[in-house]
């Protein structure tokens, strides 16, 4: 099982990584790297920076019900201490499990275009900030049969997106304890574009930190007094007309202007 809402399960085949963009800051793979390291889990015992395969997973069964299955959360598929053919056998192994779904998200797109895709992957790049919107047209020229942007941790207004021969885009805020706070209206921009150029809208999280508008009153004061007690309360201005929370990823919620957006997308012969 998973806690990651848009999948089932997840596949660590690869463990470690390094940071490369803003939005590797706050890396929660390498936080639970060294916590599964700590309880002695072999997988975990060699330093994250090693971005070590795991050969003998290519055997691991998933069951014979359908799922949802994310490549690597632990890792990125395409980091450069991965070579070509362990990707192609990852890849190999994913065809062999046609009844699942096999979820693949990189920072690296630039080697992406290098591989075929078995009809079971679909294969996403992470958009934190407007300058990696590039990444998108690594994903373009692949053969993937769904394509999907992680726009997790969103950092900031990502402006015009061309979501053609985009599928799915997932929007989420940052959490953690030093998480960075985003704007309701970076995500109305994101959710305006993807209604408009008619491609699913998963809406995650607004991590930590949300505006009053979004919350309950009473629920913010009364939360608000526990985390006076802690020396928690914080505020931060993102402009002038607008002041986010920090009181939590379980208050915060997913609400986006009163609704939640959970929209998954359909495959290419559903929508012929």
């Amino acid at each position: 099982m998973s806690k990651i809402e848009w999948t089932n399960e997840t596949w660590n085949i690869i463990t470690g990584c390094n940071k490369i963009s803003e939005g590797c800051q706050n890396c929660y793979a390498e936080k639970m790297h060294k916590r599964l390291s700590a309880m002695g889990q072999e997988k975990y015992q060699i330093p994250f920076d090693g971005a070590y395969y795991h050969k003998s997973e290519l055997s691991r069964t998933f069951g014979k019900k359908p799922k949802m299955i994310f490549v690597n959360s632990m890792s990125d598929t395409f980091h450069k201490k991965v070579d070509d053919e362990a990707i192609n056998e990852i890849l190999q192994a994913c065809n062999k499990n046609k009844i699942h779904t096999f979820q693949i998200l990189t920072k690296r797109a630039e080697r992406i275009v290098n591989f075929e895709y078995p009809a079971n992957v679909w294969l996403g790049v992470t958009i934190e900030k407007a300058k990696y919107k590039n990444r998108i047209e690594y994903l373009k020229q692949t053969d993937a049969k769904i394509k999907f942007l992680s726009c997790e941790p969103l950092l900031e207004d990502l402006g015009e997106l061309d979501l053609k021969g985009i599928d799915w885009v997932i929007v989420g805020g940052e959490s953690g304890y030093n998480a960075r706070p985003m704007a309701p209206d970076w995500v109305r921009n994101i959710q305006r574009q993807c209604k408009e150029q008619k491609v699913a809208f998963f809406f995650k999280q607004w991590g930590e930190w949300a505006s009053a508008k979004q919350l309950d009153y009473e629920l913010i004061k009364q939360h608000f007094q526990i985390s006076e007690t802690l020396g928690c309360i914080l505020n931060v201005p993102i402009d002038k007309n607008l002041f986010l929370y920090k009181v939590g990823k379980k208050y915060a919620g997913c609400m986006l202007d009163g609704k939640e957006y959970k929209e998954y997308p359909k495959l290419k012969e559903e929508n012929e």
